[in-house]
């Protein structure tokens, strides 16, 4: 894919940038090498490779999923205006 400074200018519109043109000619070279960097890794054939999910077959460490904290709700309810089974219950404010 080939840019010039037209799309480089059309771009930076769009986003809200403003650029001149000496910047937008470093922009086009910049850009450019990406997307000729993202065209050669295109290129290369991945058929037979697995994809995933990370570089290095690592694995996380977790701790044991254990309950701290009592549960407080009913103490927390207390100040509500209005509960019922455990919700909290608030005017009706869509028709």
């Amino acid at each position: 894919m080939a840019l010039n400074i037209p799309d480089i200018k059309r771009i930076a519109h769009l986003a809200r940038i403003e650029i001149d043109d000496a910047e937008a000619a470093q922009t086009l070279d910049k850009l450019s090498g990406i997307l000729s960097l993202i065209e050669e890794m295109q290129a290369v054939d991945t058929a037979g490779i697995t994809p995933m999910s990370h570089s290095q077959d690592v694995v996380q460490r977790l701790r044991d999923d254990v309950v701290t904290k009592d549960n407080q709700r009913d103490v927390f309810q207390q100040n509500a205006p209005a509960v019922d089974s455990g919700l909290y219950l608030v005017p009706k404010v869509i028709e």
